[in-house]
């Protein structure tokens, strides 16, 4: 993707803006997590409930260490390793970390992506991004920026064109303390 492009989505991540861009099985919604703002726009546009929470996403878990309670050495090691396919793990949220992103919930939801677009974004921001399925809730993620525009017009303040990537589902989400598995990928 051309730097400019970056550049220009950096800007509306950091202005209050909501993008829609693909990740490794649908696209997503993001936003900045620190932007409460932005994250209401998220929810009002899936009319969904902001008690599930969100999914922190970032292209290295340096971004990620200041949203999470410091992990054990063991945990630590855990989140480092590659995965086969994309997973998205339920850690403990640092004691600062805003209720709209956890859902009032003492755990946050955070993936580390190889995803080149979303590793793209995430370095041009400087940021993880809020991610969560591009859908109105009850409705199939959206494939394609044309599904974006069914389902939201213009409510997205920009569309990050690019390809998914090879997965056919959304991540695998696992507890980081129990290793138990969540939801299926």
């Amino acid at each position: 993707m051309h730097s400019w492009k970056l550049r220009r989505a950096a800007r509306v991540i950091h202005s209050g803006g909501v993008i829609a861009y693909p990740t490794e099985a649908v696209w997503g919604l993001g936003c900045n997590p620190a932007d409460a703002f932005a994250v209401q726009r998220i929810w009002q546009l899936k009319g969904r409930a902001a008690e599930k929470g969100l999914i922190l996403i970032a292209s290295h878990l340096d971004l990620l260490l200041p949203w999470i309670s410091p992990p054990s050495e063991e945990h630590l090691q855990t989140l480092k390793q590659p995965c086969e396919r994309p997973v998205t793990w339920v850690v403990t949220a640092h004691a600062a970390t805003p209720p709209w992103l956890t859902g009032n919930r003492p755990t946050l939801a955070i993936r580390i992506t190889d995803h080149p677009l979303v590793g793209d974004l995430c370095r041009a921001s400087q940021l993880p991004l809020v991610s969560t399925s591009a859908n109105p809730a009850g409705r199939p993620p959206a494939r394609s920026a044309l599904a974006i525009r069914h389902y939201f017009d213009d409510g997205v303040d920009l569309i990050v064109h690019g390809a998914l990537g090879d997965a056919r589902r959304p991540s695998e989400i696992r507890d980081l303390n129990s290793g138990r598995i969540l939801r299926p990928g």
